[in-house]
């Protein structure tokens, strides 16, 4: 593996502590972060963006649990984990998004809150990027405002969680 890259392990610990733990899951090519085209996806690593939603959640009452892979199977196993040890998921999944059958039979699966979120408007790109096989299976999507669609994918899917709605319906 090149020096630099975080070797993920889809295995999330038990507990992460007495609070809920959301997880954040993103997919390929979101390691390459602050470096990879920041004219279209910012000039912020990812773990700036996840340091900053462990702050924004724990004030809320919620830990963070962070995983990034490269591997389809990967993110699908970190889908299936997360099952036993969290309350949600706020998902990135990169180009997976428009591919990957797997990643939207996991999260029907797993029978848990998932918001996706991309930092690009994905509709004002390329053609083939306008369509996603997840979104249908996911309580909702951010995208199109850089760092900040993490922290409005966040908050969306608090208020879920405690039960106020996000739907603009009741």
């Amino acid at each position: 593996m090149p020096a630099g890259v975080p070797v993920v392990s889809a295995v999330l610990p038990p507990t992460l502590g007495s609070m809920p733990t959301i997880l954040i899951l993103n997919g390929p090519n979101l390691n390459l972060l602050g470096t990879r085209e920041p004219e279209v996806y910012g000039a912020d690593t990812l773990d700036d963006i996840v340091g900053e939603l462990r702050t924004l959640a724990a004030e809320r009452g919620y830990e963070i649990d962070a995983v990034q892979s490269n591997v389809e199977g990967e993110l699908v196993d970190a889908l299936h984990a997360a099952r036993s040890n969290a309350a949600g998921v706020v998902f990135n999944p990169g180009a997976y998004t428009h591919t990957s059958i797997a990643l939207r039979d996991a999260i029907s699966a797993i029978e848990l809150p998932v918001v996706e979120t991309h930092l690009s408007n994905v509709h004002a790109r390329e053609e083939f990027r306008h369509t996603s096989m997840l979104t249908a299976v996911c309580l909702g999507v951010v995208g199109g405002f850089g760092r900040t669609s993490y922290r409005l994918a966040l908050d969306a899917l608090i208020s879920h969680l405690d039960g106020r709605s996000v739907s603009g319906t009741g």
